[in-house]
């Protein structure tokens, strides 16, 4: 997996035409945590874009998704997290997600389901 995120997020600065930081890789990274996958499909479903994301999950073609749609995915707070936490502009790091969010997903979900979320720790 680790692999698999280091070539994403090369394909990312060069999509960019720049150098990104670890930051970059761990937000993709933090993207892909069942929880995360979780909220995103749920988002989507609520945003009209469930069958889409649903695409990127199951087996066969991954439909693209437009930056607008991965804003609605993945709502602004995240978006915001995001652009604070790369540095980016929120209009670099929109396209980027899109661009890679889809493939991403399909390669973590190689079976065509998510992931289990890992069990609560008890306090």
């Amino acid at each position: 997996m680790a692999d698999f995120l280091s070539g994403l997020v090369g394909k990312v600065e060069s999509a960019l035409g720049g150098s990104l930081s670890g930051v970059m890789q761990q937000q993709l990274q933090n993207l892909l945590q069942p929880e995360t996958l979780q909220n995103i499909l749920a988002k989507a479903d609520q945003a009209g874009l469930g069958d889409k994301v649903r695409s990127w999950i199951g087996h066969g073609e991954n439909l693209p998704a437009t930056p607008d749609e991965i804003r609605d995915i993945l709502g602004s707070s995240t978006v915001h997290d995001l652009v604070a936490r790369t540095g980016l502009p929120a209009d670099a790091v929109l396209t980027a997600v899109a661009h890679f969010l889809p493939t991403a997903v399909d390669k973590t979900t190689p079976q065509g389901t998510l992931p289990e979320q890992a069990p609560a720790k008890e306090t």
